[in-house]
């Protein structure tokens, strides 16, 4: 399997995106659209994984590229590839599918508890088996303070206390997720380290002495993250 990962800064790192590649023995390569006009090949990839990113998806004014990334994005699912967007890349997502993206009521910030939602459940019986195998809870890692509508024809499937959409499956193949599950240790160290200003009170942030040394809460991400690829990768 040949991955494709679209990259928004070089903070957000790839994390156990890298480990699952070298796994699985698939070919690993990002693009910067922020630093080249370029768009990697349709043919060159297997799977595209949209990254997260300290940016508004509105924001052409500072970020004119992002208007060619969202072609991009948009031509690769027109094309029946297996997309995951994560983040700011599941805002990405929302946004070419037609849904609208706004400031959440709350900011999450740390690892928060995610659970299956009953419609996603349900739908999943008519028309997706993209749950089965994953857990109904888990805690998950949040960085953002934006959330997205769902776009039409797309099911919800996880929720969280302090963001109502925290995923979303369109058809079988393209994938949004609002929290991280890439994320290792070094990466929340540097999450800390470039926003750590951004740690405030609120009812869904965690102080980062709490973000840190989670062993199972990031073996458990890494779980999801396994399974959920090795679900694209069964449906090439």
């Amino acid at each position: 399997m040949n991955i494709h990962c679209l990259q928004h800064s070089s903070v957000n790192t790839l994390g156990t995106v890298e480990e699952y590649a070298e796994t699985r023995k698939a070919l690993l390569e990002s693009t910067r659209f922020y630093e080249t006009a370029s768009s990697p090949t349709l043919d060159s990839f297997d799977l595209l994984i949209i990254m997260g990113g300290a940016i508004g998806i509105y924001d052409y004014e500072k970020n004119p590229w992002l208007k060619t990334e969202k072609e991009f994005i948009k031509e690769t699912i027109n094309a029946g590839k297996p997309v995951l967007g994560i983040c700011l890349g599941a805002q990405l997502l929302a946004d070419v599918l037609g849904a609208k993206v706004f400031e959440n009521g709350h900011r999450e910030m740390g690892w928060f508890s995610v659970k299956a939602c009953p419609e996603g459940k349900e739908k999943e019986q008519e028309k997706s088996e993209f749950l089965t195998g994953l857990p109904e809870t888990f805690s998950a890692f949040h960085w953002h303070s934006q959330t997205f509508d769902i776009p039409e024809g797309a099911i919800r499937l996880f929720e969280s206390e302090g963001c109502k959409n925290q995923a979303f499956i369109y058809g079988d193949r393209v994938l949004a997720l609002q929290f991280h599950p890439e994320v290792n240790e070094e990466r929340i160290g540097s999450l800390i380290e470039r926003f750590g200003t951004e740690i405030a009170e609120g009812p869904f942030i965690l102080q980062k002495e709490k973000m840190l040394g989670q062993t199972e809460s990031l073996f458990e991400s890494k779980k999801f993250l396994y399974s959920v690829l090795d679900k694209f990768e069964s449906r090439l």
